[in-house]
């Protein structure tokens, strides 16, 4: 039976372990042709393994599916044009990329390098840029040949930077914020190609990333579902690259089997004035009106189901503990 992938070619970057492992395996037991990019480094970016991306390469293939590897960093540009070449010269065309990759290194903000935060920006969010410019690129050129049909990108966020912005995390929240923007950008400006731009936000999967976070090695009765299981976030990667997916410009958060829309940044409560400017006294008054939100407040909620229950100064003492520690 035809799976409602087969045809279809996918480059997934990060897709040797944890997220992007478990995309590349179901996309081709679908009948997708992957490319499965991964330089195998460590969590911080450093060293680099080839056989983490040939590893799934040889699972695929071993299950009757379609896939090759590649070892480039999504944070070189010739790098990336290189794998958007691969997946054409391999398998014919180019039909969705899946921005994965990512990297983390977690300091308060006083001890944090500026090397520290380049490096997790570049993978995150100018990887995320230059897989997407290259692939559209190719795409531009297609349409312009006269030849039009879907194509997608699937970017990769995360609550950390959207809903529940991390402390020890600069450099991946605000990377993780640019790629959301950027997914709005792409997707107004890529609609007169036939290309579709969506991401997704997983939460509370366990991946390299996230195994320090409480709450990850729950024990689980046997037979029960995994709500942490990296595979949760695949099906509805499958369903956003698939040709006829309707969406476009969407951020979705992916719970374990709950999928949530996101709505960033929006207007609230103001305060109007008429004539003159305001007057700092003024401003005092009227803006402590407001129903402003304490973002430890909003950091304890989002977080409360894998920390227990904590009250609020006891969770600002957590948190400064763990910053002044890092």
């Amino acid at each position: 039976m035809i799976s409602e992938l087969t045809g279809r070619t996918v480059l997934v970057t990060g897709a040797g372990r944890g997220i992007g492992r478990a995309e590349a395996l179901y996309l081709a037991a679908r009948g997708a042709n992957v490319v499965v990019n991964d330089p195998g480094v460590d969590i911080d970016g450093r060293g680099g393994d080839e056989g983490v991306a040939y590893k799934v390469v040889a699972e695929i293939r071993a299950r009757g599916g379609q896939a090759v590897a590649d070892t480039g960093s999504v944070a070189d540009w010739a790098d990336v044009q290189r794998m958007v070449e691969r997946a054409i010269t391999e398998f014919g065309d180019l039909h969705a990329v899946v921005n994965n990759a990512a990297i983390e290194v977690n300091k308060g903000l006083e001890r944090l390098t500026e090397a520290e935060f380049d490096e997790v920006v570049a993978v995150k969010l100018k990887g995320t840029f230059a897989l997407s410019r290259w692939a559209t690129a190719y795409w531009r050129r297609r349409v312009d040949d006269g030849v039009r049909t879907d194509r997608a990108i699937v970017n990769t966020a995360s609550g950390s930077g959207l809903l529940n912005p991390l402390p020890t995390q600069t450099n991946y929240a605000a990377a993780n914020a640019g790629v959301a923007a950027m997914t709005t950008v792409h997707a107004l400006e890529l609609r007169r190609l036939g290309v579709r731009v969506n991401c997704v936000s997983p939460s509370m999967v366990r991946t390299r990333l996230t195994n320090s976070v409480p709450g990850m090695d729950q024990t689980l009765t046997d037979g029960e579902p995994d709500p942490r299981d990296p595979a949760v976030v695949a099906p509805l990667v499958a369903y956003l690259v698939s040709e006829g997916c309707p969406l476009t410009g969407q951020v979705l958060s992916v719970r374990g089997g709950s999928i949530a829309v996101n709505h960033g940044w929006s207007r609230g409560a103001q305060i109007n004035k008429d004539g003159a400017l305001w007057t700092v006294p003024e401003l005092a008054e009227n803006l402590a009106e407001l129903p402003l939100e304490d973002p430890f407040d909003r950091l304890a909620i989002a977080l409360g189901g894998a920390l227990g229950v904590h009250g609020r100064d006891e969770f600002e003492k957590m948190v400064n503990a763990e910053l002044d520690n890092s």
